[in-house]
């Protein structure tokens, strides 16, 4: 893969990770921690209980999601620093810039990824 893909890929990758840190951010009060933001936002007894529950259960899943999706991407960053970005992390192939385009993160090319994740699915009770 040519340094001029490697660019574009690591623009796309910067303009994913400032978007996925702005969403922490708000998702988490701004300059405050989690903890406060939640007891900030929370400690109102507006809501029934389970609401309130609920409400919290999903942000801290949003956080957790867009916190993974933080580090897939700063992972990626890094494969471009280091050179291997673009190649499968299992088989070693180049993976098509069509796929990588669609997820600058990927790992894996199709067939490994699919193999992949019929592993997990067997592994799923």
């Amino acid at each position: 893969m040519s340094p001029q893909h490697h660019a574009a890929y690591k623009d796309q990758l910067l303009s994913q990770r400032a978007s996925l840190m702005t969403q922490l951010s708000d998702l988490r009060g701004g300059t405050v921690g989690r903890a406060e933001a939640s007891s900030e936002h929370f400690g109102q007894q507006q809501d029934s209980t389970a609401q309130v529950n609920s409400a919290r259960e999903l942000e801290f899943a949003l956080d957790a999601h867009d916190s993974e999706e933080l580090e897939r991407v700063n992972a990626a960053l890094r494969r471009i620093e280091d050179g291997s970005y673009g190649s499968c992390v299992d088989c070693g192939v180049e993976i098509p810039p069509a796929r990588l385009q669609a997820a600058p993160d990927a790992l894996r090319c199709i067939a490994c990824q699919e193999k992949l994740e019929k592993r997990q699915a067997q592994r799923a009770p």
